[in-house]
């Protein structure tokens, strides 16, 4: 099942929830403002992440401007309790499964959650369709 991590008023959150609906993909939405991740499940997300914190990390937010963190500067566990105790500073949506994990929307990357047959037939459509 997918998981996506939203914030409210996110327009990308909307746009990744629009997109993931007209592709008739299931998932499950948590409001990480309201509901958000315990300690552990911030380590679950940061372990996946290929950017590391600073792959999660909005550093355009105003609270990370207010906090005037570099988290290349903490231990590990100390940047995990800043995110916990300040969610809104992570970049939104998160999007992930058991194997994947996506941070943001771009159109084109989120497509790696159709399921591969699918990808297989649209990328055949738009083959033949570049031919003609």
């Amino acid at each position: 099942m997918i998981e996506i991590f939203t914030g409210p008023g996110c327009t990308s959150c909307k746009k990744a929830k629009s997109w993931l609906a007209r592709h008739n993909i299931e998932f499950m939405e948590r409001n990480i403002v309201s509901e958000p991740l315990s300690p552990d499940e911030i380590k679950q997300v940061l372990m996946r992440c290929d950017d590391g914190v600073e792959g999660l990390i909005s550093s355009r937010s105003r609270t990370m401007k207010m906090l005037g963190v570099n988290f290349e500067e903490l231990p590990f566990s100390h940047a995990v309790k800043i995110i916990a105790d300040n969610p809104q500073i992570l970049r939104r949506p998160i999007i992930m499964d058991e194997k994947r994990l996506h941070v943001g929307y771009n159109e084109e990357e989120i497509r790696t959650f159709l399921p591969r047959t699918v990808r297989v037939l649209e990328s055949a459509n738009v083959r033949s369709q570049d031919i003609m």
